[in-house]
């Protein structure tokens, strides 16, 4: 029970929120008070700026690139030097952002990558010279908090606890919550360090129909026993289990699923879909070919070596958690980065 957090209070953010990762920047004139997330990942690089809203915030800056810091961590445990130059060039483009933006405080945080990496913390070192940023290496269990403040209003109402989860590039969160609370409150999480690139490394993609089921039927085995201790602690579910996904993996199966031509977070972002349908699209495109997956709008080259070990991970959050109707949502660790520095915390 490791990693049960029922009734902890959220210190972990606070005292993270203290460190490095959280920057006063000057407040000029008049303008607007303007917020930062930085959220660097094992896949990706993201970036919001904001300004408060009403009960939330307004979006007036953005920025999203796939780095690949994690690419070959697995079989390295060192972050490798095309990755750190990749993603040091995304960072530039973050720096210029926050200088140009009248940002009032900004925080900016890095996950599974830096925190398994053996030269993470060398790398946050050169991040912070090469570019002014102050990357704080958050934990897993502030990770998972922070994606259910950044996605939870768009659980679906109902009774009984619900899970969020947040599969990763490095890792996979998942959080049981109850929302009876008008902040939900944390009943139990879990971390695995299987992530679409992790997990896509470690196994390896299969050459033919024979050999791309057996990647997968191998992929969903890994999972799913890293899943068992959370699992078995799991309550009964009720009648209706609520499941809300955030994240590439379940954004890009909605995409595929509404037949999008180009990915529209308007009509993604707050989805409701049948499970049973994302299971057969999650079963389509682990029999195709990377060719074929890359071929796909809203997949493309990008994601199509990586989409199969997101697709392996939700069937098995599926298998443990049987709900009818997968809630998508387009937004999570920055927005709860957001949402804290505008101070709200999860209970």
């Amino acid at each position: 029970m490791g990693d049960q957090s029922a009734g902890m209070p959220d210190r972990a953010g606070d005292i993270a929120a203290r460190a490095a990762g959280k920057t006063t920047m000057r407040h000029r004139g008049r303008e607007p008070r303007h917020f930062a997330a930085l959220d660097l990942g094992t896949n990706n690089c993201r970036l919001l700026i904001a300004r408060p809203q009403g009960d939330g915030f307004a979006v007036i800056d953005a920025f999203s690139r796939i780095v690949r810091l994690g690419e070959g961590l697995a079989t390295t445990g060192r972050l490798s030097d095309a990755a750190i130059e990749r993603t040091i060039a995304a960072l530039r483009v973050c720096a210029d952002k926050l200088k140009r933006r009248n940002v009032a405080l900004a925080r900016s945080v890095a996950t599974e990558a830096c925190r398994q990496a053996s030269n993470g913390e060398s790398f946050i070192e050169r991040v912070r010279a090469e570019t002014g940023i102050h990357l704080d290496i958050i934990s897993a269990e502030e990770e998972a908090r922070l994606a259910v403040l950044g996605c939870h209003v768009l659980i679906e109402p109902g009774n009984g606890p619900a899970i969020v989860f947040d599969i990763g590039g490095g890792s996979t969160e998942m959080v049981l919550i109850d929302t009876s609370t008008t902040i939900p409150t944390v009943l139990d999480w879990h971390s695995t360090p299987w992530g679409v690139v992790s997990l896509t490394e470690f196994v390896g993609g299969g050459d033919g129909a024979d050999g791309r089921a057996a990647s997968y039927a191998r992929m969903r085995g890994l999972v799913a026993e890293s899943f068992r201790p959370f699992a078995a602690r799991l309550p009964d579910p009720g009648e209706r289990p609520r499941l809300l996904g955030t994240s590439g993996t379940v954004t890009t199966l909605a995409s595929v699923h509404l037949g999008l031509e180009h990915y529209d977070r308007a009509v993604v972002d707050g989805l409701i879909a049948p499970a049973a349908a994302m299971r057969r699209i999650s079963s389509t495109l682990s029999t195709m070919s990377p060719a074929e997956r890359a071929a796909l709008p809203c997949i493309g080259t990008e994601r199509a070596d990586l989409v199969v070990a997101g697709c392996a991970i939700l069937e098995s959050i599926l298998d443990i958690w049987p709900a009818e109707r997968l809630g998508v949502a387009d937004r999570g660790i920055r927005e709860g980065i957001l949402r804290r520095l505008m101070g709200t915390r999860v209970q």
